[in-house]
């Protein structure tokens, strides 16, 4: 009896001490991806528990954000699999102990180590309204690129300023294999704020705009398969509203409010997005530093070409 006790209390004390081990890895982790060569890249990730399961979803370079496929502390590091890299090959996270907020660790793929990871919980960017904002000013003077920078591959950049229109001269289409077309980014920084932007985007065609850098508002369509991936979308975190049309080919008018991380968009006046969270950045992103200010950029390395003016920024007044 005394040794079945013995045992049933060491297996209570070790189930108690992966609990507390776990614990300390829940929450919302912005990540940084450093591989062997090249330049790091942001990740996301946020780890649940539920009833004693390890739970969570994964933010990956691009793309949309999937789900984790399970967890489990193995000598005081957490193991994450995220499932397949590609078919055949599972990509794993080793993620050590945090301190101070911090997080440190390896990606595996297929067993191989590959490159370094570097977490920071994710700030809670819990902000009241600005009482008060100031008056807009164009981000874009509708002459030329003056503020404006391409970035991605600026070696072929087609971003000009014409009859102004900021205008991405990209002539690929859908299904067509070319070289892919910069991005553009500006050289201003922003914390909060209100951004009213106006895009003619033609079928087929798609772009993005980036708030802050991290969190993308949908331009124009991935072929329709999927709400969140559509025209006025919160990539792949929330869809335009339900029986909303893309109506692509024509102008369109974005009014954006981001303070801290809650965005509320509306399109040729109609309520898109009423206040709601972003949990965090979303593929594409240029950094994953959520509590810095960032800059707006547009895609211009995907399809069509897309034209974008009347582009304006309110700040809150100080």
């Amino acid at each position: 009896m005394k040794t079945l006790f013995a045992s049933i209390l060491a297996t209570a004390l070790i189930s108690t001490a992966a609990a507390q081990d776990v614990k300390e890895f829940l929450g919302r982790w912005d990540m940084t991806v450093t591989p062997a060569t090249g330049k790091p890249y942001p990740q996301w990730i946020e780890l649940t528990d539920n009833g004693g399961k390890i739970e969570g979803k994964v933010q990956p370079r691009g793309g949309a954000w999937h789900p984790i496929v399970g967890a489990h502390v193995d000598s005081g590091k957490l193991i994450v699999d995220l499932g397949e890299a590609r078919p055949g090959t599972d990509i794993s996270w080793e993620l050590t102990s945090p301190s101070a907020g911090k997080l440190t660790g390896i990606e595996k793929r297929g067993g191989d180590t590959g490159p370094t990871l570097a977490g920071m919980k994710a700030p809670s960017l819990d902000r009241p309204m600005p009482k008060k904002w100031t008056k807009p000013r164009p981000l874009f003077n509708g002459k030329d690129l003056t503020g404006w920078e391409p970035i991605g591959n600026v070696e072929n950049n087609k971003w000009v300023a014409r009859n102004g229109e900021l205008v991405n001269d990209n002539p690929e289409v859908l299904g067509q294999k070319m070289r892919p077309a910069a991005n553009i980014m500006t050289t201003e920084k922003f914390q909060d704020f209100k951004l009213h932007i106006e895009v003619n985007c033609p079928e087929g065609g798609n772009s993005g705009i980036y708030m802050r850098g991290r969190y993308e508002l949908q331009i124009g369509t991935e072929g329709g398969k999927l709400p969140s991936h559509e025209m006025g979308a919160i990539y792949s975190w929330y869809p335009p509203p339900a029986g909303a049309e893309n109506n692509l080919g024509k102008w369109t008018s974005y009014d954006v409010t981001l303070v801290g991380r809650h965005i509320t968009v509306y399109r040729d006046g109609k309520l898109y997005h009423d206040n709601v969270e972003l949990p965090g950045p979303t593929g594409g992103a240029l950094d994953s530093n959520e509590a810095e200010p960032g800059p707006f950029y547009l895609q211009g390395d995907h399809h069509g070409v897309i034209a974008y003016r009347n582009i304006t920024i309110s700040v809150p007044k100080k």
